[in-house]
């Protein structure tokens, strides 16, 4: 499947995806390929029918993108990113008002599944120290692998691993370890599909797992159902 252009949703992870070449750099840096990672959701607005799915519950989303931001529509609420050049501003609407979201909810988790805050915006993906440790191939793609250190306190995650597709610059599969250096989230594309002569994300599987042991503790599933047309927002 031809995935240039691919556009990913994290939770993201992912939902618009720029391609740059970073596939044709003779020495992989590390700050290129993150840039190329980046959500950057400047192009043609569009509207998604979504959900996260959890077992036998299921939480219905819509997820828009226009004048240069991301919202998430749950019922009740609207998570908002807006990409900057050198972080990611999440703010919150409940109620028609709208108040940043602060540090210490990063770590909270969204409409009880196993998708956070800090989660939904990637804000990994701006974080400084980052290298390249190798390559590796998902689902026939191959992938730059790269280490992100965490800085200062406010997370969950002291590294971050991530696999980017070399030809689109689009996250693969994310590994979130915890401060002693012990798994407890995986973020993993499972399949895409062509809304709008471009492919877009079909479903994400994000796990948290119990850091001793390495068991799965739950599972929950970022389902794109289709776009929604103008008349229906």
């Amino acid at each position: 499947m031809n995935v240039k252009n691919c556009l990913i949703v994290l939770l993201s992870y992912y939902l618009i995806g720029v391609a740059l070449p970073v596939a044709q750099a003779q020495d992989a840096d590390a700050a290129e390929i993150l840039a190329a990672a980046r959500l950057n959701p400047l192009g043609t607005p569009i509207a998604l029918e979504a959900r996260l799915r959890k077992g036998s519950e299921s939480v219905p989303f819509r997820i828009v993108v226009e004048d240069g931001k991301v919202s998430y529509e749950f019922s009740g609420r609207t998570i908002i990113l807006e990409p900057k050049e050198n972080e990611i501003s999440l703010s919150e609407r409940i109620g028609g008002k709208t108040a940043p979201v602060r540090s210490a909810r990063f770590d909270e988790k969204i409409q009880g599944t196993d998708i956070s805050y800090e989660d939904i915006a990637l804000r990994f993906l701006y974080w400084r120290d980052a290298k390249v440790t190798g390559t590796d191939t998902i689902n026939t793609r191959k992938c730059w692998v790269l280490e992100i250190q965490a800085y200062g306190g406010s997370t969950q995650y002291g590294v971050v691993r991530v696999w980017i597709d070399q030809a689109s610059g689009a996250l693969m599969r994310m590994d979130g370890f915890n401060r002693d250096g012990k798994l407890i989230r995986r973020f993993s594309v499972v399949s895409a599909q062509p809304i709008d002569g471009q492919w877009m994300l079909k479903q994400m599987r994000v796990e948290s797992f119990a850091p001793e042991t390495r068991k799965t503790t739950s599972r929950t599933y970022l389902e794109v159902l289709g776009k929604v047309l103008r008349s229906e927002k």
